[in-house]
């Protein structure tokens, strides 16, 4: 006599398949969510290098004008700019104003 084993059919309540959905739908969104996170970060990375450039080349750009100004300012370009047009350097005409003293 042989006996017949009876196949077992597994039941899958409800709740399990709640539980089974939402375990698929993280294992397929986390890598998802991973991806567009680095994406993002690295287009932020991007924007950060691009303004530090931008700030950067304004720097010099301030430095190379403040360096003109220190030049134009020189007094020997003044009198060299009042020589051309026809005035003349006279120190006893300077008169020192003192912005601390208060009338």
């Amino acid at each position: 006599m042989t006996k017949k084993k009876a196949g077992k059919k597994i039941k899958i309540v409800k709740g399990e398949k709640f539980l089974y959905l939402i375990l698929f739908l993280l294992i397929v969104a986390l890598p998802l969510a991973n991806v567009f996170t680095k994406a993002m970060l690295s287009e932020t990375n991007i924007s950060v290098e691009q303004l530090k450039n931008k700030i950067e080349k304004q720097t010099n750009l301030n430095t190379s004008l403040k360096m003109q100004i220190n030049e134009l300012a020189s007094l020997d370009k003044i009198q060299e700019v009042a020589k051309d047009i026809g005035l003349s350097y006279n120190n006893d005409n300077i008169k020192v104003v003192d912005a601390n003293k208060r009338s």
